[in-house]
């Protein structure tokens, strides 16, 4: 354990001593770690900290290592220190996000020290999904959405999501050639165009959510990607999370009408003044169009990835579709 890194985290929490260290996991492209630390003689017993080192060298699992991958994570860690400092204050029980204890931007790197929440009240990760874990997830993201509903995300990625065309240059490249290639920068811009925007989480998979023990609610984590958007992007890139094709297929419908239901519920409190069913109807359509942009980014990222399968490649088809008889 880094002394200079013990003794903050000493200082930020009051605590005597740290009893020890647990690590969670590396970050991406080896960028850091994310760690537990138990302590001695604090208020809380134990803290979330992320730690980002930038390293010497750009490694990347899959071979993306350009500048311009670099300075997309240089990017999101700063969006992230700045979601704790200004924004996730207005999260409320119903979308709940990690508490930040204390953010440093450092010459060579981030240091963010968390609430954890596995000592209140949020310990489980999942790796797979039942049905009633993806309506919590689905409640959270509605009330989520619903609190930034038209909203100008400042400081935050002016478009949030990960696979972001703009940020994916690279992996367009790669894409091999065809109309959903050609199709990229009209399906970036339909998303953008979409009305009612709001502020996403840019990367809602089954495991950036922290379950309560007893199923009755989840929180969010990981804000590397929060930024402006429709909402729909982040149920889409959800569902694909969590379902193999074949499921995603059988529950579209059923899981939309959750997400939409728990919007309406969410919007009456948050944001009485904005109808829900007129958000419910430019969204709605919207759903293959953010399924068909993810995969886009699949194509060039990753072509073999579980995710590239007959269910996108039908939803990607269905859009292209539509645009060719548009423009027609």
């Amino acid at each position: 354990m880094e002394s200079a890194l013990a003794q903050y985290i000493l200082e930020v929490t009051g605590a005597s001593g740290i009893q020890s260290v647990e690590t969670i996991q590396r970050l991406w492209s080896g960028y850091g770690r994310l760690d537990r630390y138990f302590l001695i003689g604090a208020q809380v017993e134990s803290v979330i900290v992320k730690q980002v080192c930038l390293p010497d060298t750009h490694h990347h699992p899959r071979g993306w290592n350009t500048q311009h991958s670099h300075q997309r994570k240089l990017d999101s860690y700063r969006v992230e220190i700045a979601w704790y400092q200004d924004w996730a204050i207005r999260c409320n029980a119903d979308c709940r996000v990690p508490k930040a204890l204390s953010l440093q931007q450092q010459k060579d790197g981030f240091v963010m020290v968390l609430e954890d929440l596995g000592s209140c009240g949020f310990p489980l990760v999942k790796s797979t999904a039942s049905w009633e874990d993806m309506v919590l997830c689905l409640q959270w993201l509605a009330n989520f959405h619903a609190v930034f509903l038209e909203e100008q995300p400042q400081h935050l990625w002016s478009v949030g999501s990960y696979w972001h065309l703009a940020t994916r240059l690279d992996e367009w490249e790669s894409m091999p050639a065809g109309a959903l290639k050609q199709s990229a920068a009209t399906l970036d811009q339909i998303l953008r165009d979409a009305p009612f925007q709001t502020v996403i989480h840019g990367d809602a998979k089954l495991a950036n959510f922290c379950f309560a023990e007893h199923g009755e609610q989840v929180a969010g984590v990981d804000f590397q990607y929060v930024g402006g958007g429709c909402g729909i992007k982040d149920v889409a890139y959800f569902i694909g999370s969590c379902l193999d094709e074949y499921e995603c297929a059988r529950l579209e419908k059923d899981l939309l009408d959750v997400y939409f239901e728990e919007l309406t519920k969410a919007l009456v409190i948050q944001q009485p003044q904005i109808d829900a069913v007129v958000v419910e109807a430019a969204w709605r359509p919207l759903y293959a169009v953010a399924w068909a942009d993810f995969y886009r980014f699949l194509q060039g990222w990753s072509p073999e990835h579980w995710k590239i399968h007959g269910y996108s490649e039908a939803l990607a088809a269905k859009v292209i579709k539509q645009l060719q008889e548009a423009n027609s």
